[in-house]
């Protein structure tokens, strides 16, 4: 069990000493804001070191002469016998070779602890949700609670058939993660013979980082099935998305507002902000509030209560007091704000 006050973390730059302060990261989150140079050099070797636990790349390769791919926003260029960033794609003799279909799925039961639950019709029919679960990601989450997804083994490997298969006593199907991004090429295969077969709700939850094309071509299948689409939107400062993901998030933005302005539909783009203790705060969540109000104030968006995970496990849980008023902020730009995971919250 996880200790609920967090353990004490000291920041490398100012010295300051607090249990909202990660030991793994290092960094608080004033001078991720105040000297966000040396700040971010500190978090890109924290994560370069994480990533080499599981023998994949600390950045996104960018060797001259590589193969690029553009499945995501990392646009990896790969050099001979180099692996890129999401662990799936390989450079092999000079010929690029995806590792698709590595996922694992499983059933539950109509009403499910979805993201989206809260304001989802399918949350309101009988049936069973289809759970599919593609590893590799485009981000490195120091708090990821479900970074298993960083085991890549190919005996996990399903074929389209298998996920047309499963699909039989599905009422909707959910592609989650890691992120569902990196393998999007072979998931939109597999959507496209389901929707054929049947009549079925496809949601999507991702980090956004997708390639833009790819993206609308996944969303396009929730729109016109009744689905949703759920934006994990870690932070709004690019500087602090760096920080705790690894990676940029102005692909996320984009891809957002793209999806907004495009697919003109009530509660069917929604947003998520995990709530992590001493970083995500009523600052960053006005920030996130305000890009979502700007596109559509309808737009549902969840507020998630954090619990401590992979590299953060020193963390606190999210407090009452910090949930509450992140919904207060968000409140006075959006019209439906939600409070997730609420069991977690103590004061």
């Amino acid at each position: 069990m996880f200790e609920r006050r967090g353990k004490e973390g000291t920041c490398k730059l100012c010295g300051k000493t607090d249990t909202k302060i990660s030991k793994v990261l290092g960094v608080c989150l004033s001078c991720i804001r105040r000297k966000p140079e040396e700040a971010i050099e500190i978090a890109k070797e924290v994560h370069r070191k994480v990533r080499e636990e599981f023998n994949l790349p600390g950045e996104p390769p960018r060797t001259e002469g590589g193969i690029r791919c553009n499945v995501c926003a990392n646009r990896c260029q790969i050099g001979l016998n180099e692996m890129g960033y999401c662990g799936l794609r390989r450079n092999v003799n000079g010929k690029l070779e995806s590792l698709e279909g590595i996922i694992t799925m499983y059933y539950d039961p109509l009403p499910t602890n979805c993201c989206a639950s809260w304001f989802c019709s399918g949350s309101k029919k009988r049936g069973y949700n289809l759970a599919v679960f593609p590893y590799g990601c485009s981000f490195n989450c120091l708090f990821c609670q479900n970074w298993e997804h960083k085991y890549i083994n190919p005996r996990n490997k399903l074929t389209v058939k298998d996920l047309v298969e499963a699909s039989s006593k599905a009422t909707c199907i959910c592609y989650f993660g890691g992120t569902p991004e990196p393998q999007l090429p072979f998931l939109l295969k597999a959507t496209k013979e389901i929707l054929e077969e049947r009549d079925v709700m496809i949601c999507w939850e991702w980090n956004g980082t997708g390639n833009p094309d790819l993206v609308k071509k996944a969303v396009k299948y929730s729109y016109e099935s009744g689905g949703t689409v759920k934006f994990d939107l870690k932070a709004f400062d690019e500087n602090l998305n760096i920080a705790l993901t690894g990676r940029p998030n102005s692909r996320v933005l984009d891809n957002f507002e793209m999806v907004a302005r495009e697919f003109d539909k009530k509660d069917f783009l929604n947003a998520t902000t995990l709530l992590v203790p001493g970083y995500i705060d009523k600052e960053e969540v006005e920030k996130i509030a305000k890009f979502i109000s700007s596109l559509d104030p309808d737009i549902p968006y969840s507020l998630l209560a954090f619990h401590p995970d992979f590299k953060m496990l020193d963390m606190p849980v999210t407090t009452r007091k910090q949930a509450y008023e992140c919904y207060e902020v968000a409140k006075r730009y959006l019209r439906k704000v939600n409070i997730g995971n609420v069991h977690l919250l103590w004061c």
